[in-house]
């Protein structure tokens, strides 16, 4: 057994005793003892016994908030969770996360509540990427608490690009609507003018090129002249169905210039559907008239013979063989 093994246990026969009681001892002493089993999960980390030194992790921050040590009992669960990243589930640390953060924030130190977050977020980004959107979500959230709007927008911006990645288009709208917000209240318009080409990106992979406008008249007036021109090149595009300039508009230096997932978004949005002009009928030039059988309905002869009369052109049907038919009849008679 090495001698780190050795000390941990030590540390946490001490922590057992100064949490039994006695006649003399009515109270455990949850501080010496959260602060044994802290330096037991040390131990046991340099041993690399992942799962005794989270254990003892938990077990300091537990003892740490029944002596209302919450900022310690905060840090030993960041730290139960970076021990364990490689061996927890993505759930466990998005749960173990959550609860460092809310005793961070009793402690009422938000940012550090945020930034536990931010870094279980990362840690679960590959493995669960829904579960990092709500992370960074309310990274945002507690960060624009403590009224620090750079750090939320950063939180948020990670956020919607996630969820583009995902394709969740709608989501995704929300989120860079928040995003703007935060740059909006911090007065960094120039990030407000980017995001505006991200907006109109999105909302016409949602297919929804009139969302997709009604953005740019919101927000346009944060666009440089390089995005402005951007935009309007493609929502003209749009609008007047050319595949061919949405293309060109969709591949502009600008746009491949951009965050990765965008820039990637814009290789994969729908181009709109050209119309295609009508064909013009082929009319052959001194065509021979159609021709007519000599044994054709008189019938219809009569009725076409009307029709060229009516026209103003003179009619050539023949009656005579009405008047044969008719003498045959008084002969029978």
């Amino acid at each position: 057994m090495s001698s780190k093994l050795q000390e941990a246990q030590e540390h946490c026969k001490a922590a057992e005793k100064f949490l039994k009681t006695s006649l003399l001892k009515w109270k455990p002493d949850y501080d010496s003892a959260a602060d044994e089993y802290n330096q037991a999960a040390q131990c046991y980390r340099i041993a690399k016994d992942v799962n005794k030194s989270k254990e003892c992790y938990m077990k300091a921050s537990d003892l740490y908030t029944k002596n209302h040590s919450f900022f310690h009992a905060g840090k030993a669960i960041e730290n139960a969770v970076i021990v364990s990243k490689e061996v927890a589930s993505p759930e466990e640390l998005y749960n173990m996360g959550l609860e460092s953060s809310n005793l961070y924030q009793q402690h009422g130190s938000g940012d550090s509540g945020a930034n536990v977050l931010d870094k279980v977020a990362k840690i679960i980004e590959d493995r669960a990427p829904e579960l990092a959107v709500k992370l960074f979500q309310q990274a945002a959230d507690v960060s624009s608490t403590e009224s620090s709007q750079h750090q939320g927008s950063e939180y948020i911006s990670k956020s919607s690009r996630i969820l583009v990645k995902l394709e969740r288009y709608d989501e995704a709208v929300d989120s860079i609507r928040r995003e703007i917000g935060f740059h909006q209240e911090s007065g960094n318009i120039n990030a407000v003018g980017r995001l505006t080409v991200a907006i109109v990106l999105v909302q016409l992979a949602r297919g929804d090129a009139v969302a997709a406008e009604k953005a740019y008249k919101e927000w346009g007036n944060n666009c440089e002249a390089p995005e402005m021109q951007t935009i309007e090149q493609l929502l003209q595009a749009y609008d007047e169905e050319d595949r061919e300039s949405a293309k060109r508009a969709l591949a502009s230096p600008f746009i491949r210039s951009m965050d990765v997932e965008y820039a990637r978004l814009a290789t994969t949005v729908p181009l709109p559907e050209s119309i295609e002009p009508i064909p013009k009928a082929n009319v052959r030039e001194n065509a021979a008239p159609s021709y007519v059988s000599p044994n054709a309905n008189p019938g219809s002869e009569l009725q076409e013979g009307n029709t060229r009369e009516g026209s103003g052109q003179q009619s050539t049907f023949d009656t005579s063989a009405f008047d044969v038919k008719n003498d045959d009849e008084d002969e029978l008679c």
